[in-house]
């Protein structure tokens, strides 16, 4: 190895690091806000040493400028913001079921900071994101993310414009398959609420002097609870599913 291609290997170890360390950062799990800084830049570095040996033959012959250099790293960054907001996306489909589950059970007004949003949420969303995370690491779930970032070098070549309509198309695809599946996982609690709240409406109306709402609440919540611990398993089984299917796009299977 000679002097005169330390700078080339330099900026093509640049050019990698700034698609990994924008997808860690964007990444549930790995980039949270309870995770600290400095971890995810060593785990950045880790991923970027990784991937050099993959990554560096495709890239394209260097710019001679800086302009050129810096726009080429703009849209690696670009790339690696794209997998990184997928993925937290795809794994949001728990919040809106949290979200949902919490109103009909009466506690939405218990918020706590869930520490894979970085912001106050509803308590039951925080705690099935939480075991999503959980269950996809424990079920090693987390492999077809990391073959996705191979993947990514085949689908969003270096140095090529970035197919904007097909990403778009993705994100709606991966858009509505959260809140579908969202709501689908809070579907027995959305059935359990409008049977709750409509048998307590025709109690009310029998006995307009006592105030039922008010008594019936920590029966809606341990009903909730007792509901949660009957489908809590298969909803969780589902939900791996769907994550599982959500990120075939990435990995070329259905091609972006």
């Amino acid at each position: 190895m000679t002097v005169t291609l330390l700078p080339e290997l330099a900026a093509v170890f640049l050019l990698i690091f700034a698609r990994m360390g924008t997808m860690v950062m964007m990444m549930p799990g790995i980039g949270d806000n309870a995770v600290p800084t400095n971890i995810r830049l060593v785990l950045a570095l880790i991923l970027t040493l990784l991937f050099y040996p993959v990554a560096a033959p495709q890239m394209p012959p260097l710019p001679s400028s800086l302009w050129g250099l810096g726009v080429l790293a703009v849209g690696e960054m670009l790339v690696g913001f794209v997998i990184g907001l997928s993925a937290r996306v795809i794994l949001a489909a728990l919040q809106v079921a949290g979200t949902t589950i919490a109103f009909q059970m009466g506690l939405g007004f218990a918020l706590n900071v869930d520490p894979t949003q970085g912001q106050q949420g509803a308590l039951i969303g925080a705690f099935l994101s939480v075991l999503g995370m959980t269950l996809i690491f424990v079920t090693d779930l987390h492999h077809p993310f990391i073959m996705a970032l191979v993947q990514s070098y085949t689908l969003f070549v270096p140095g090529d414009i970035m197919p904007t309509g097909d990403i778009l198309q993705a994100f709606i695809a991966i858009f509505a398959g959260m809140f579908a599946i969202g709501v689908q996982i809070a579907a027995p609690f959305i059935v359990f609420g409008l049977v709750f709240y409509l048998g307590l409406g025709v109690i009310s109306r029998l006995m307009p002097q006592i105030q039922i709402f008010f008594i019936a609440m920590p029966a809606n919540i341990l009903l909730g609870f007792v509901l949660m611990a009957a489908v809590i398993g298969a909803v969780m089984t589902w939900y791996l599913d769907h994550v599982g299917l959500a990120i075939q796009p990435f990995l070329g299977g259905n091609g972006l």
